[in-house]
This record gives C-alpha cells, structure tokens and sequence, in this order.
C-alpha cells in the first residue's frame, strides 16, 4: 500500500512549509496533493512542489471540472507533466451545485453526463491521435451553438505529456459516481471512506464499472486511493476533536437539505439520525454544536487515530479493503514518520 500526502486548500505558506515535503520524499511517499474549493488554485502550487523535489508523484485533489473546459485542464496537466518530468495524477471532481453554480456561475447540470464526456474528450487530446472532436450533449469541439462564428476546426494539442497515459482519478461517493468512476478512470479519491463498509456500500458500482469498461483486469490495476486523517496520540479524544470540524463541515455545510451528497454518506454508512441533527445546527449557524454532534464511532470508523501499535492494527483493515493509496490528511511530521514505517 503507498502512502500520499494531501495538503488540503493551499492558503499561501508552502514556501514556508517545505521541509514537510522534502521529507515526504527521503520517507518513500508516493504522492502529495494539493485541493481547490473557491479559494487558490490546487494546479499552481503543484508546480512548485515540481520544482523542488525529484521523484514524489504530483497529484491535483482534486481540480474542479465545471471550473475549466476539457481543454484547458488537458493544457494544464500536460503541463505539469513535462515540469515533474512525467509525475504527474489528474484527479477530477464536479464539486457541488452550490460552488458550481454560485462561484463559476455555470450550471450543474447532469454529473453523469458531463463527467463522461469531459474524460472522454481528455483521453483524446493526451492521445494526440488525431484533431479532436466532440458531439455530445454537454460539450462539442468544434462548437457549433447559433451564437458560433462557423471558423472553429477541430485541433491537435501542439505538445504531448511525458507519461504514455497521465492517469485519471475521479473523486466520487455516490453509487452512480462510483460506478462511473471505476469504468473510466484509472483510480478513485473517495473522501470519509469506511473500510469495512467498503463492498456493502460501493461494491456492487465498483464491481458494475470494471464490467462496463471492457477490460477483464480492470479492477487489479485500479488505484483506491482514499483520503484519511491520521494522528499517532494517545489521547483519542484529542484527536477526534481535531477531526470533527471538518466532518461537521461537510455533513452539515457543504450543500443544501436534500442536495449534501456528503449528508447522503452518512446517512448509508448508517448516522441518519445524526447526520440530520448536524446539518440542522450547522445550517442554523450553531457550528460548535454541529461539531459536538459528530459521534465518536464515525470519526473512529474512517480515521486512524490511536498509538502506533493501534493504527498499525487498524491498518489492515485499509489494506483489506484493496486501497493502493491512502492518502494522509495531517501535517503532524510524527505520525507522518509513523505511517511510513508502518506501511512498508
């Protein structure tokens, strides 16, 4: 199992934090990974991270679909392949309705749909086999809309990547998601993943996308690669309350009643009653309380937490489940140096 770093939002100190990243790579990490919501870009900071290192793979965790056309973020991460030298993972999300619609001001249209297509239409442009075209419902190269000139004709990007095939990840939680994910990507950054609910909850649409991709070995070369927080403490209630914050924020912020695909997760991973009990008071700008209402056995069900000897049990669990990536949320250098030791 590798080990990757995620650096979450970047807020403007990597400079001042890279000691952390040049560690990452003496200890064998895999990958570091850099987030975008509506504040900095995830796609900058990761050359810069480029720059300065020499093997750790660069991973985008991920960047906004809706915020950039198919071809701009093919420009984008071709790249950061040829600065990393060919260390370059493109992960991908849609985000949700309320920062698609509210921050980029597009519609949120069809997940489904448009995720298909915009793969599609990068898979294409890396393989610069020929002028791209595109006729679908929700993009078209050339455009042809009756606001078009007529004078646009189908392109060949002018550079190619270093990598034969810049690897795909996708960031999904729902079934659908999921199981599209598993038929065209190449890995899949799922968030809050629960190791021992992984087949009840995400089997049947992992296992019906590696059918539907046509590629008998599908499932052995594809990277599950979830984001976990991890501290080594013995205090676990320390620990949990480092982690709860965000969960509140998600499960009770990060969308509106009926459209909080991260309130849904809970609610499947079987909190209904909590999850419900967040949202309200989080909604209702009481977020201390929100957080005071995450349940301890949900923190401790998707987190590693705990002394070295109780992670290190903890982690066949993750292993188990077939993750070939975990991804790490923390910047605790100690149980980074703890991960490490113990994932090899």
């Amino acid at each position: 199992m590798k080990l990757g770093l995620s650096l979450g939002y970047f807020t403007g100190n990597l400079a001042d934090d890279f000691t952390l990243i040049d560690e990452l790579e003496t200890l064998g990490f895999d990958s570091v990974w850099t987030a975008e919501a509506y504040g900095l870009d995830a796609a900058t900071p990761l050359a810069f991270i480029a720059a300065r290192t020499s093997r750790i793979k660069i991973g985008s965790g991920i960047l906004q679909m809706p915020a950039r056309t198919p071809a701009m973020t093919a420009m984008t991460a071709v790249t950061l392949d040829k600065l990393s030298s060919g260390r370059f993972l493109l992960g991908l999300g849609l985000s949700g309705p309320q920062v698609v619609e509210g921050w980029h001001g597009v519609p949120y249209g069809k997940p489904l749909g448009k995720t298909r297509e915009y793969v599609s239409i990068l898979r294409k442009i890396f393989a610069r086999d020929e002028p791209v075209t595109h006729d679908g419902a929700h993009y078209g190269l050339p455009y042809t809309g009756d606001d078009a000139t007529g004078l646009g004709k189908p392109l060949k990007m002018i550079d190619r990547p270093i990598q034969e095939e810049i690897p795909i990840y996708i960031a999904a939680i729902g079934p659908k998601n999921a199981a599209l994910t598993a038929e065209i990507a190449d890995g899949w950054l799922p968030i809050f993943f629960s190791p021992e609910r992984y087949r009840d909850i995400w089997g049947e649409s992992l296992d019906t996308g590696f059918a539907a991709s046509g590629d008998p070995d599908k499932a052995d070369h594809f990277d599950i690669a979830p984001s976990v927080f991890a501290q080594v403490t013995s205090d676990l209630d320390v620990a949990r309350m480092q982690a709860k914050p965000m969960l509140a924020l998600y499960i009770g912020g990060m969308g509106a009643k009926g459209r909080n695909f991260y309130n849904d997760l809970a609610c499947r991973y079987g909190y209904e009653e909590e999850a419900a009990t967040i949202q309200d008071l989080y909604l209702d700008g009481k977020k201390r309380e929100a957080t005071m209402a995450v349940p301890d056995a949900l923190v401790d069900e998707i987190s590693l937490i705990g002394t070295k000897e109780q992670i290190a049990d903890r982690l066949d669990a993750w292993r188990d489940a077939g993750v070939g990536t975990l991804i790490l949320n923390t910047m605790d250098l100690a149980t980074i140096r703890v991960l490490a030791e113990l994932a090899t």
